[in-house]
């Protein structure tokens, strides 16, 4: 029975983030995971929580398999194995999570499931930075469409929204224990004793509703700054015409005549793709030169997305870049990718990962950038994020504190094909601009590009793969929201509090 609890939750969360999820179903995921672990061993529990961490990963990751079978050349059975270890890591944090909650349940009674919402964001904030981190479907991005509560976001990030959604089925499982084993002689005052967190609980999230639908009517954010009118251009390449010398003129071209359809419909800044240039922008100068000779001539700034080569010291190193052109065509800096992706950008553990030779061989070994460098546009600074970087709350954050008045993200989500990827890919990035009080412009080669405002509304977004011009206001925004003046500090605070509970509990033990 308990394992089909933990396989519940697994399937729970899963169906809580897009395309097929619904943010609903994640207040109540990890309710069957904590009843099950009630009165379970730490061994049990660590068992538990696999279970459910497998499930969850496999249902929200499934898609990385079709990514290195297609595009990695590997053969699918291959692909599988390695998809399969990455799930099995990921899901040692549910594991880690459900042992950590147990030895607190065992140790204080069913009192203890209630520090389940500081133990889960814990965990998770461990999977955003061990081994270079990997945090996809973190359990507050389900809340991306939730706009009222996403605003909480604002104050705590995406953790503390992790933390309020686990609460709840924190609260549900402490109740539906005590119901299950009830008091000898327990009357009115203890039933209601009983129900008394998940009222809490309730109440606080009612709260938080509505403070955060009063404080998105009031929309302070979206009258301030300077507006700019953005153009977002969507090639709709197909991954295996990406790099074919026989289609990269006509690419090209197409880029070029979408840019001039933007500029025409009043854009005042332009941004292509990742990687959406099908040569090296620096090497093929005769290319660059349209760029910049259009940039020029509209006196409109464009963001492309090109690989650099950098052969200034030995050895020579790629990067994953993205050039600002000013309106006189020359360049006004250079951010390099500083988050690259496992297994499609280098190949962590290329011994160990020895029967995955063709992969190896398929990825490009780019370097990371090392700076978050900003953006000069129009007078004001901006910055990018390049593809999944953008599911790095604290990147982001430390441009907009460091002077970013307009976030942007450059993607190429034609890896993903037609999965859930490019639905939790663009929820995740649409959380970066409620915390940081900012629009966001995204322009992503095969879709979903878009433009969100600084409350997680969106107010364009494309189809995925067609072909697609976006034109729409955003703003240059200089308030800064609490959570980009203090960060993490709720997510690392849990993890203190976690560890603190920990120490205390053993020293009792003694």
């Amino acid at each position: 029975m308990s394992f089909a609890l933990a396989v519940a939750s697994g399937l729970l969360l899963a169906f809580s983030f897009p395309s097929i999820g619904n943010p609903v179903i994640a207040w109540v995921a990890l309710a069957p995971l904590l009843v099950a672990l009630h009165r379970a061993p730490p061994g049990r529990s660590f068992l538990l929580g696999l279970v459910t961490g497998l499930v969850y990963f496999t249902g929200t990751l499934y898609w990385i398999t079709q990514v290195m079978a297609v595009y990695g050349g590997l053969a699918t059975v291959v692909a599988v194995v390695i998809n399969a270890l990455l799930i099995a890591y990921l899901s040692l944090f549910p594991a880690l999570f459900a042992m950590v909650v147990s030895r607190v349940s065992l140790a204080v009674g069913p009192r203890g499931l209630l520090a389940a919402p500081f133990v889960w964001v814990a965990t998770e904030l461990g999977r955003t930075y061990i081994l270079t981190g990997f945090p996809w479907v973190l359990l507050g991005y389900s809340q991306a469409t939730n706009i009222p509560v996403a605003q909480l976001a604002a104050i705590f990030g995406v953790y503390g929204l992790s933390a309020l959604v686990a609460g709840v089925s924190a609260s549900l499982a402490y109740v539906a224990i005590r119901q299950l084993t009830p008091a000898t002689g327990q009357g009115t005052r203890s039933l209601l004793a009983n129900y008394r967190p998940l009222m809490l609980m309730l109440a606080l999230v009612v709260a938080i509703g509505i403070w955060g639908t009063f404080r998105v009517r009031r929309g302070d954010l979206t009258r301030n700054g300077d507006a700019v009118t953005v153009g977002l251009i969507q090639g709709n390449v197909d991954q295996s015409d990406k790099w074919d010398q026989r289609r990269a003129a006509g690419i090209f071209r197409d880029y070029l005549a979408m840019t001039r359809k933007a500029i025409g419909e009043g854009a005042q800044v332009v941004l292509w793709p990742e990687s959406s240039i099908p040569f090296y922008f620096e090497e093929d100068r005769p290319a660059a030169e349209e760029v910049r000779t259009l940039a020029r001539e509209a006196k409109v700034p464009l963001l492309v997305g090109s690989d650099q080569i950098d052969r200034s010291t030995p050895p020579t190193r790629y990067y994953n870049s993205a050039f600002l052109v000013r309106p006189d065509g020359s360049t006004g800096a250079v951010y390099r990718k500083m988050h690259l992706v496992p297994f499609g950008e280098y190949v962590p553990m290329k011994r160990v990962l020895f029967f995955a030779k063709h992969l190896v061989e398929a990825v490009s070994d780019f370097s990371p950038g090392d700076a978050a460098v900003l953006l000069p546009v129009r007078g004001h600074l901006m910055s990018t994020a390049i593809c999944y970087e953008i599911v790095y709350p604290d990147l982001v954050r430390t441009s907009a504190s460091g002077g970013s008045e307009l976030l942007s993200t450059i993607t190429n989500d034609a890896w993903f094909g037609r999965t859930s990827a490019p639905y939790q890919h663009f929820a995740q990035a649409s959380m970066r601009a409620i915390e940081n009080g900012r629009y966001l412009v995204r322009s992503a080669n095969t879709g979903i590009s878009g433009i969100v405002d600084p409350y997680g509304r969106v107010l364009a977004q494309t189809a995925i793969f067609q072909q697609a011009v976006v034109v729409g206001e955003a703003r240059f925004i200089r308030e800064r929201t609490i959570y980009s003046s203090i960060g993490d500090v709720f997510a690392y605070a849990s993890a203190v509090l976690t560890l603190a509970t920990l120490v205390i509990l053993r020293r009792r033990v003694k």
